[in-house]
């Protein structure tokens, strides 16, 4: 379980709020009268359109329309969701929903069980990995009707229902039918958690969501009982999540009391948020790693942990996402979450990139990096002096969008070849995975007992890959030596991890890709490099 934290006074309004706006509103001063009339004004136009206006019209879609409008021009992260969304929406930062409990995939039309989850209904009643569920409630679900939406409506509901489903099983001749109570099921916000060198310590954290803290409790006393000394937080690819999940685990690298982040508002006054004196990992280096793609809640660690010298940052500059959003809700029970005020690191850098060259521009800042040569050469990046600023122990960091990390890789598309990307495209890898899986499951896990066998022993040799070529050619993916000579490393390391995952889960897939991401290999060079530990000024 979570400790219990004091962050500060004001750790209270990091909570989501949630207010109704009502229509009757009261004003005073010329401003609100201004303000007033533009709702006035609004208003008799709803009211030409309903009396005078050629055709029925949604009234509705035209008022949602009108807000999603108007939040565009504010900022590009204030948002509307309707009430039909909203529950999905919060879905993966809540940490669960109702359902049967599996992972799936659609291959061939048809929804394959990947894994039921381990404790969930589907697993109770035996379903297995492997299974293919060709009927729900009588209704045949193959074909190319079937998209995750359609299974999504049909699988998930309110807990304690029940949905019949019809089960294909390689091996039986006959169809499998199981009536399954739905019930809440867990959304890991965790990944993968393991020893990924000796004394070194791996965690990959997907998103900032309420069970976050205790996902990466259990993660880190699981891994201090294999000899943890050191830690590597992959934060690369997450979107971020709740601001007071990201406070809590900033908490536990820290010792005693640190500004971990700051907010400030036009209507929201500076807000503090500190440290405790406990956390789980307080002693150890700690190098975190992120991307182009790591925004908001991941910024808000990085830039924590960086600023006070606390680890080692490796990567590329992260997103930039500093705008904080608080939910309002409308009468309707939809929800606009609109920006309320920024976040700051301790050292004073305002994480959000600019945005006023329009929404369009904002987001196309990851082409406009590549194209300034910035995802390969980090020289390529030039910061004024008023955007200088200096952690803890006098470095020099900067200011104005993202994290710049300490140590920059650039990014590596070499192997990433068109013929790469085409088999991606037409899923072959995963095609391919899943009929030799299905066909050689029960071989696999007697010749392979455990991951440890299957990862010393298991090789994609010739006679395999043949086979696999031979699939993307019937596929439409056209064979090109040159690039295939290029991504063919990439590719076998694919297959076996998606194969142990199949096997196993997706903790014992990253054991295997991990070892041909150079990414990671250079955050365990740095992790082991107390020299630059030292250059940093960084305590080891």
């Amino acid at each position: 379980m979570i400790k219990n934290k004091i962050l500060s006074n004001a750790v209270k309004s990091v909570f989501p709020v949630v207010i109704l706006i009502l229509f009757s509103v009261s004003v005073s001063g010329q401003n609100n009268k201004q303000d007033l009339s533009g709702v006035r004004k609004y208003n008799a136009l709803m009211q030409m359109i309903k009396f005078a206006y050629v055709d029925t019209v949604n009234e509705s879609k035209l008022v949602e329309k009108a807000i999603v409008e108007t939040l565009k021009e504010l900022d590009p992260h204030s948002m509307y969701i309707s009430k039909k969304d909203l529950k999905q929406a919060n879905e993966q930062l809540v940490g669960n929903f109702e359902g049967i409990g599996v992972q799936f995939e659609i291959l061939r039309d048809t929804i394959n069980i990947v894994h039921p989850i381990p404790g969930g209904p589907s697993e109770r009643l035996g379903i297995l990995s492997g299974d293919k569920i060709v009927k729900i409630e009588s209704e045949n679900v193959t074909g190319k009707k079937v998209t995750n939406q359609f299974v999504f409506d049909r699988l998930r509901g309110k807990k304690g229902t029940k949905v019949n489903v019809t089960i294909f099983r390689s091996g039986r001749k006959d169809l499998l039918d199981f009536a399954i109570v739905r019930d809440k099921i867990p959304i890991n916000s965790i990944d993968a958690s393991y020893m990924i060198e000796p004394g070194i310590g791996y965690i990959n954290l997907t998103r900032f969501s309420s069970t976050s803290m205790n996902e990466l409790t259990d993660a880190i006393l699981k891994l201090k009982a294999q000899g943890l000394q050191d830690l590597i937080l992959d934060l690369r690819n997450n979107g971020g999540g709740y601001m007071n999940t990201a406070i809590e685990l900033s908490d536990e690298f820290l010792s005693g009391r640190k500004l971990i982040v700051y907010t400030e508002g036009r209507m929201s006054p500076r807000e503090e948020y500190f440290s405790t004196d406990k956390g789980l990992f307080e002693k150890g280096k700690v190098v975190i790693m992120i991307n182009e793609n790591s925004a908001s809640a991941s910024e808000i660690v990085s830039g924590a942990i960086q600023d006070l010298d606390r680890g080692i940052i490796v990567g590329r500059r992260s997103f930039g996402k500093g705008l904080v959003q608080r939910p309002f809700q409308l009468p309707d029970s939809s929800e606009v979450r609109l920006t309320t005020a920024r976040y700051y690191t301790p050292s004073g850098r305002c994480i959000q990139k600019s945005y006023s060259e329009g929404v369009d521009k904002y987001y196309e800042d990851y082409s406009t990096r590549y194209k300034h040569g910035e995802m390969e050469n980090s020289d390529s990046i030039k910061f004024p002096d008023s955007l200088k600023f200096h952690t803890t122990n006098g470095r020099v960091v900067y200011g104005g969008g993202g994290i710049m990390p300490d140590v920059f890789i650039p990014l590596d598309t070499t192997p990433f070849t068109d013929y790469f990307l085409n088999i991606r495209r037409k899923n072959v890898i995963n095609l391919y995975v899943g009929d030799y899986v299905d066909k050689n499951r029960k071989d696999l896990q007697k010749k392979y007992p455990d991951f440890d066998t299957f990862d010393k022993k298991f090789t994609v040799d010739d006679a395999f890959i043949k086979d696999f070529l031979a699939l993307a050619e019937k596929q439409g993916v056209k064979m090109e030596e040159k690039q295939y000579a290029l991504s063919e490393s990439l590719i076998k390391s694919q297959i076996k991890s998606l194969i142990a995952q199949k096997l196993w889960d997706v903790n014992e897939s990253y054991k295997i890709i991990n070892r041909e991401d150079h990414e990671v290999q250079k955050a365990i060079s740095v992790i082991k490099d107390n020299g630059l530990f030292d250059k940093f000024g960084i305590r080891h």
